[in-house]
């Protein structure tokens, strides 16, 4: 069972493979390894990044710079071939501190500056990214290992949010009454300060786009920590929001590992704190930034099931459940689809991002391969069953990728392979005895961040979305990530702070509420008495 964020790695496999296979760069009809190096090999045309081995720099101040005092640096590979990319600079605790005095410096300018000013901000951010999405794409492809559809779904899920920033205006609307005579109580929003946004690698683009529109547009200055291990989609997108005009300062990425995370949550200048990814990074965030006076969103792990009922419509259900790769819960005589589900699932090809046909790219590292075969391992050595192995799968031309095949394990909920969080192309099976098995097992798993069902009966629906215990609920939808006129809601152990990366709980998150009461009475132009009582409203 894999989390909402992989969830979301597999719609633009289901959903834009066809319509955008015809976009992926063009290739020459070599080797498929040769593919991989003539991309990495391409001019660079972006100032904060590199795919030829050169350096992944900070950006302080609108300097696209490394920085100085730089003593550790974390290379890059490209996931199927092994080359190195990029080198990452583990930033030195004086440019930290640099990052922050301008960002804090930024944002009293930017915070003035008028809605509808960083309104065309993020119209232009719009269009400029829509201009460059493969560009972005493409360093997705090279640093994460995703098919190049999946790569442009990524960006486009990212875009969405970057879209709904364009109606802050209307967003950021406050409420105003006349209370008493004269006298009129308003609130407003008004931005934080300095913020800090801390990345995940398995959305390189898309989580950035999470952040970054909603606490620039709001008014406030940001500090953006991508992925060390996939930063250059983030430092793409960072040097668009330049040229659409975002003032030095207001933006800055900071690069680096545990010291920079460290430093983040105890700078006190910094107020709020989004983050996306692991249970222990996670935690940790959310009690040193909250001990530390910050607002903070800490979005952790998930295990999202997918309930199989024997009504379904079985030819889409198992369509949906092999393009998602869910977690499934099998009701009844669906467990009798198994076979079949596996079938489909030893059709998907395995290969580098950059070819069209590829519908499973290699994992980030071979570090990342080597937990999620040992999570497969685990299941036969617990009692489980290993339906289809995907284990030592080779791609010819690319002996050295991190390639791990489609898998279907048959397990329990006591098995380490459905209590983790894999990040792979593994699904799991569970049978459950009926439909109120099937919910006690979701609402007894640590997380909920989203689940699905398939079923043609209305009444199975409506039960199971009126008890089951998970933020995102998708009926005969595989994959329910709202739209961001909607807010991210996952609930139970996958969220830590209670507000969204997006909507209007995201709104809420990146600003304060500022309440004004004033009198201006008419008879004050007129009259000459003083009145000492106190207001009574009336």
């Amino acid at each position: 069972m894999l989390s909402a964020r992989v969830q979301a790695r597999t719609l633009a496999r289901t959903a834009l493979r066809r319509s955008l296979a015809t976009a992926a760069p063009a290739v020459s009809a070599t080797s498929s390894s040769t593919v991989a190096d003539q991309e990495a090999s391409k001019p660079n045309l972006w100032k904060g990044t590199s795919t030829s081995g050169g350096h992944t720099t900070n950006l302080i101040n609108g300097e696209w710079t490394v920085g100085e005092g730089v003593s550790k640096w974390i290379d890059v590979h490209d996931p199927s071939t092994q080359r190195v990319l990029t080198r990452v600079p583990e930033t030195s605790h004086a440019d930290m501190v640099k990052i922050v005095d301008n960002a804090e410096n930024a944002f009293y300018e930017w915070r003035d500056a008028s809605i509808l000013k960083r309104q065309g901000v993020m119209l232009k951010l719009q269009a400029l990214i829509r201009e460059h999405h493969d560009d972005i794409a493409r360093s997705i492809v090279l640093e994460q290992g995703k098919t190049f559809a999946d790569a442009k779904g990524d960006v486009l899920r990212g875009l969405q949010v970057v879209d709904a920033a364009c109606a802050m205006p209307s967003l950021l609307m406050g409420e105003k009454l006349e209370v008493s005579k004269d006298m009129d109580t308003e609130t407003r929003r008004v931005p934080l300060g300095v913020g800090a946004a801390i990345c995940p690698f398995n959305f390189p683009a898309m989580i950035p786009l999470w952040s970054l529109p909603m606490a620039i547009a709001t008014g406030n200055s940001l500090i953006l920590k991508p992925s060390e291990r996939d930063p250059g989609a983030a430092m793409i997108i960072a040097e668009l929001a330049e040229k659409a005009g975002l003032p030095k300062g207001v933006l800055q990425v900071l690069h680096g590992t545990v010291p920079a995370v460290k430093f983040l949550c105890e700078e006190p200048r910094i107020k709020a704190i989004t983050f996306v990814g692991s249970d222990a990074a996670g935690k940790y965030i959310y009690d040193t930034a909250g001990a530390n006076g910050k607002r903070v969103q800490a979005n952790l792990g998930a295990k999202n099931h997918c309930i199989l009922m024997p009504d379904a419509n079985k030819n889409f259900a198992l369509n949906s459940v092999v393009g998602a790769a869910f977690g499934v819960v099998t009701v009844g005589d669906a467990q009798d689809w198994v076979p079949e589900l596996i079938e489909r699932a030893k059709t998907l090809k395995v290969g580098n991002g950059f070819d069209p046909e590829t519908e499973i790219g290699p994992v980030i590292s071979p570090q990342a391969k080597a937990r999620i075969e040992g999570l497969i391992e685990s299941c036969e050595k617990q009692g489980g069953n290993i339906a289809l192995d995907g284990r030592g799968v080779k791609v010819e031309g690319y002996p050295e990728g991190n390639f791990v095949g489609p898998t279907i394990l048959e397990a329990d909920t006591t098995m380490d392979c459905y209590q983790q969080e894999i990040f792979g192309p593994v699904l799991t099976v569970v049978k459950a005895r009926d439909l109120d098995h099937a919910i006690e097992i979701i609402n007894t798993n640590r997380y909920g961040n989203g689940t699905a069902i398939f079923t043609q009966s209305g009444a199975t629906a409506r039960k199971f979305e009126k008890n089951v215990e998970a933020g995102q609920i998708g009926i005969n939808v595989p994959i329910p990530v709202p739209l961001p006129m909607f807010a991210w809601s996952g609930n139970k152990g996958s969220i830590l702070g209670g507000h969204s990366l997006y909507g209007k709980l995201g709104v809420e998150f990146w600003t304060q509420h500022k309440t004004t009461t004033t009198m201006w009475r008419e008879e004050d132009a007129i009259s000459k008495i003083a009145t000492t009582a106190m207001p009574t409203h009336r």
